[in-house]
């Protein structure tokens, strides 16, 4: 068991594709030295590591099976305990369910720990499926515009190199876009329920100003800090 006045943060932040998660939480760790956990980058560490866990991921992978949830608590549980994550931490793609969010709620119990917080980034579907599917790229140079937000002075043609070869991500078409938002509304509902229901959920409207996102964010994090 930690033995320590404040809680070591453990933060579930939730968001659908597009609204600035990933940003965000770089933004979490460089203020609060907390760190993100992502399930494939800590599955990937462990395999590579030979841990007992990672062995076990290995397995399954190697036959195309799905690494189950007991396997990736294990993982999760071993990093844990490392040295980087004693400030707190961001979990990222877990839990994804409510099964696995009960089933984490045991493993950090087992280990003196619980999730401090959950975060719902908040978007407004309608604007994020304008905000995603306007944008594109210069093919020459990488830099990127939006139709509506960030257009090119000469249509066609790169404000930065003058290339004329745009390119439009497959996955960012408005129908695409559209289905990844209800996808993720459905499964990420009755997670969103679960916290609230414990009083750990807190919502932040993710379709503000960045600097202003990361604020409220930064302060949700503080209040998770105080003692219990």
């Amino acid at each position: 068991m930690r033995a320590q006045e404040k809680a070591r943060p453990v933060l579930i932040l939730l968001g659908p594709p597009g609204a600035g998660k990933g940003t965000q939480a770089r933004r979490l760790e460089e203020r609060h030295g907390l760190v993100q956990l992502s399930t494939g980058d800590m599955l990937r560490a462990a395999v590579a590591a030979g841990t007992e866990a990672g062995r076990a991921a290995k397995a399954v992978m190697e036959v195309g099976g799905l690494v189950s949830d007991e396997i990736v608590l294990d993982i999760l549980a071993d990093r844990l305990t490392e040295a980087d994550v004693q400030e707190g931490v961001i979990l990222d793609g877990f839990p994804r369910t409510t099964v696995q969010a009960e089933a984490l709620d045991v493993m950090l119990a087992e280990h003196g720990e619980r999730v401090t917080g959950a975060i719902s980034m908040d978007v407004d579907d309608a604007a994020m499926v304008s905000r995603i599917a306007g944008r594109f790229t210069c093919g020459a140079c990488g830099e990127g515009y939006h139709d509506s937000f960030k257009p090119t002075v000469v249509e066609g043609v790169c404000d930065a190199c003058g290339g004329t070869e745009m390119k439009r991500r497959a996955d960012d078409k408005a129908e695409t876009v559209a289905a990844r938002l209800e996808a993720y509304h459905a499964q990420t509902a009755p997670l969103i329920d679960y916290y609230a229901e414990r009083r750990l959920l807190d919502r932040v409207d993710a379709m503000g100003e960045i600097d202003a996102v990361t604020a409220a964010l930064s302060a949700k994090v503080e209040r998770m800090r105080e003692p219990a």
